[in-house]
Formats: structure tokens, sequence, C-alpha cells
């Protein structure tokens, strides 16, 4: 796979496709994320529908949209009482609150038909983000965060609306079951499912992991990456080719003479071809370059680790490898 050099069996439930696997699965996706919020929240989770990717178009085309990586609805008498956005995030550098301050507007828009002029009819909200990275620098393994009153910080302020941060690494705050669930997110090799619910979390991935359609979906992406590869230079190639012909049949009707327009044709076209070939080499290179870069932007990878993956993957490029990823980098940003 050009886009990760990790195996389907080494992703993690942080990784996007992981996550959003589970959630497409109709047989494991209820009872695997009412799992995981009751522990993570430390409530009991009643019934729930699971939707991956959820696609909140922007009010008009000048506007951006959101994408919902995981929603959890959970239902009470076949009401809405609470939503859940999970989303897990590889990448920093987002301003996650005003990222998740968008997201919340996007989302409570969705519950309140026209008309209706009871507001408490929308559900609570939770915009539950979890990181690989402290995004508040202070350690904890979770920052729950809602708004209230300053000037009497007591006072019940409820708009049913929570922002919580799950930091994997964090060592203050939670509880023993919160930082075994998030150790597993980071990790989600079966040695780091020691509690019960850790180690039936490890049963749903496992059975998932192990799913036919999920290894073609994973095999795919790559076989994606690699066609577009493959289309780039055969575009390049001919573009480049016509020009060639062209090169060359000026610098040959130049020449005065047969022996000599022969003698420069082979001359000028072994030059030319040369030239051409470095020119398609890195001409394609830096196009492939740029799409895994995409890529790896869409699946939440940093700009760090990509920038230590295209080293790698081409070393020939490494001394401008850190200008490609910049660039290509902040062009995928939408």
């Amino acid at each position: 796979m050009g886009y990760t050099k990790k195996t389907l069996q080494e992703l993690d439930l942080i990784d996007n496709f992981l996550s959003n696997a589970i959630a497409s699965n109709k047989e494991l996706n209820e009872p695997f994320y009412r799992l995981l919020l009751s522990v993570l929240l430390g409530k009991e989770i009643k019934e729930v529908r699971v939707l991956a990717q959820q696609i909140i178009p922007a009010a008009t085309p000048e506007l951006r949209g959101i994408r919902m990586d995981v929603e959890i609805t959970e239902y009470e008498e076949e009401t809405v009482t609470n939503v859940y956005d999970l989303e897990p995030h590889l990448k920093d550098g987002m301003n996650l609150p005003r990222h998740n301050r968008y997201y919340q507007a996007k989302i409570d828009g969705r519950y309140l038909r026209r008309g209706v002029k009871d507001f408490s009819a929308i559900p609570n909200l939770y915009v539950i983000t979890i990181t690989n990275y402290d995004v508040f620098g202070k350690d904890y393994m979770m920052y729950t965060v809602h708004n209230r009153c300053d000037e009497i910080p007591e006072l019940d302020y409820d708009d049913g609306l929570q922002f919580i941060y799950f930091y994997t690494k964090g060592q203050k705050g939670g509880s023993q079951a919160i930082k075994n669930m998030l150790t597993y997110i980071q990790n989600s090799d079966s040695k780091n499912a020691v509690d019960d619910a850790t180690r039936m979390l490890d049963s749903y991935v496992m059975k998932v992991k192990n799913l036919p359609e999920v290894e073609a979906g994973y095999m795919t992406l790559g076989d994606w990456i690699d066609g577009i590869e493959e289309e780039l230079r055969k575009d390049i190639r001919a573009e480049l080719t016509e020009e060639v012909k062209k090169e060359v049949t000026e610098k040959v009707t130049e020449e005065v003479t047969e022996k000599v327009t022969e003698e420069v044709t082979e001359r000028v076209t072994e030059e030319v071809t040369e030239e051409v070939t470095k020119r398609v080499t890195r001409e394609v290179q830096e196009q492939n370059i740029a799409t895994i870069i995409e890529m790896f932007h869409d699946y939440h990878e940093t700009k760090e680790n990509v920038l230590i993956k295209i080293r790698a993957k081409f070393p020939e490029n490494a001394d401008r490898a850190e200008a490609l990823v910049e660039k290509y980098w902040q062009e995928s940003m939408i």
C-alpha cells in the first residue's frame, strides 16, 4: 500500500479506515460503539444507531460542509435523546476547538424542524475527539468542555452541549477503565485488551479485520493510488513524446546533407531522450508524491510522519521532500 506502511492487521482504532470499517458493519457497529461510549463517558448507553462518514452539505456553494467520521444517535422510546460525533484525529495544527465549534453548529442545525418553538427538542450533543497528541498540553487523558457563566461558575447552564477531548497517552484524570480503553484505541493489539470491555472490543476488531470485504476495500485503496500513478505516467509520456518529435524535426531540418542529418538526428535524439526521461521521472514522481500526501491527509496522518515516509519511499527526492510536503499538504487542506 503506497499510502501507509501498515497492513490491515496492524491498523489501530485511531486509524480512520478501521474506525469507519467498524461503523459501516451493521452487525457489529451498535454493540461496539455502545460499549466504547459507555466506558469513555462513564454512563449507560441505550439503543443507538451508528452511521459512518456522514456528510452535511453547506447551505450555499461558497460555504463549507462537514464530514462526520462516526455519528451515533441514542434513542429512548424512538426519540433521539443524545447525538455523539466521534472523530479520531491523527493530525495536529487544525485548531480543533474552532473546528469542533463549526461541526457542532452544522450538526445542531439538523435537529429542529421549521416552526417548532420548543428548543428543548434539540437532543444533547457530545462532540468527541480522540487524538494521539495533547491538544491542551496538560497531560490529561480527557478534557471535558462546556458552556458556563463566568460570574456564577456554579450556575447550572444546561444547553446540552459538551466537547470532550480524549488524549490516548494522557496520565492525569479519568479512570483506569478509560485509560485501558484509550491505550487499546492507540494500539489495538490483543495484548492491550486487559479488561472485559477492551477484550470485547478486541473480539469485534479481530472479526472486522478478517472480513473479506474489509480486506478488499483496504487493498482497493492502494490499487487506486497505483492506478492514478500509471495514468499520470501515460498522459505525461504521450504529451512529451509529441514535444520530442517537434524538437528533433526542427533540428534535422537545419542540417544541409542527408549524412549530417542522420548523424545529428541520432545525437540529438539521444540527448533529448535522456532529458525527457529525467523530466518524465521527476514530474511523475512529484504527482505521485502529491497524491500520496493527499491520501495521508484524508486518513489523518501527521505532517511529520508524512515527511518521514516520503523520504523513505522516494530517497532520490529526499532533498526536496520537505518542500513537496509543505506544498501539497497546504493544497489538500479544506
